[in-house]
């Protein structure tokens, strides 16, 4: 027994090497892509409101795209004409993110690196500058450390500072798994199934709001994008995604708006 446990110190050393790696990442990310695509392309989806998201990109240039972390496996497969409409996105830099990343950079979507707690600024800074260059951005405002389907203020900090509309996109598969074990509640579709994928109105947000005024717009915009999730969920039969969950690990403190 004593001369197992080094061997199984070393093998778990080993397979967490393994994760980390760059490599590892990359290949994973690779089959991810693929198979977001294949349920991308064999799914039989009714969209709602996209002709609109594009109506409002073309007439604003630029637009602050949000998706809740549990459901950001196929919204990129909707990303059309990748030359016309730029987009970039904020990705957390812990193992995670490094996934969604990887995946990110097949579909041809630029990567930002950042989160409330690491590299802000330069992330605030670099979101900026792709706003006022006509790229669009999305966020993920309840990741990496949640609570799930709770919209944190910084999609509005964007929208405040530049006049450019937020939109809340999500999907919902039906036969769809729902990983409840995990905070995000993170929807893992099938393929050759029903789809909806869906999106909300377009906000804007006034530079002339109070700081109670601002606080009333978030929990709208929030409200609006966890209903319509809600919604089309419980139209493909899945069931009601609980929110505000947090991750159980430590390693990320709760999050403030």
């Amino acid at each position: 027994m004593s001369a197992a446990l080094p061997l199984r110190k070393k093998l778990k050393h080993f397979f967490k090497k393994l994760e980390s790696s760059s490599y590892t990442t990359t290949i994973l990310g690779a089959i991810i892509y693929a198979y977001a695509q294949l349920v991308g392309f064999t799914t039989r989806w009714q969209k709602r409101g996209l002709k609109e998201v594009y109506n409002t990109w073309r007439q604003n240039k630029a637009i602050i795209l949000i998706i809740w972390h549990g459901r950001t496996l196929l919204p990129c497969h909707f990303w059309y004409h990748k030359k016309q409409f730029p987009m970039s996105a904020l990705v957390s830099p812990h193992r995670d993110g490094r996934m969604i990343a990887a995946v990110l950079k097949y579909f041809g979507i630029k990567v930002i690196d950042g989160s409330s707690n690491e590299n802000a600024k330069g992330a605030a800074l670099s979101l900026m500058t792709e706003l006022q260059n006509g790229n669009s951005i999305t966020i993920i405002p309840d990741g990496p450390k949640g609570p799930n389907m709770k919209l944190s203020q910084s999609a509005l900090f964007y929208a405040q500072k530049t006049g450019l509309p937020i939109i809340g996109l999500t999907y919902s598969v039906k036969n769809a798994a729902l990983i409840t074990k995990s905070w995000d509640s993170m929807l893992v579709p099938a393929p050759f199934s029903k789809g909806i994928i869906a999106a909300t109105e377009p906000f804007f947000i006034s530079d002339q709001l109070t700081s109670d005024d601002l606080e009333k717009k978030r929990l709208e915009i929030e409200t609006a994008l966890t209903q319509l999730t809600w919604d089309i969920d419980h139209q493909l039969g899945l069931p009601k995604v609980e929110q505000g969950k947090m991750p159980r690990t430590k390693k990320y403190p709760k999050q403030g708006n």
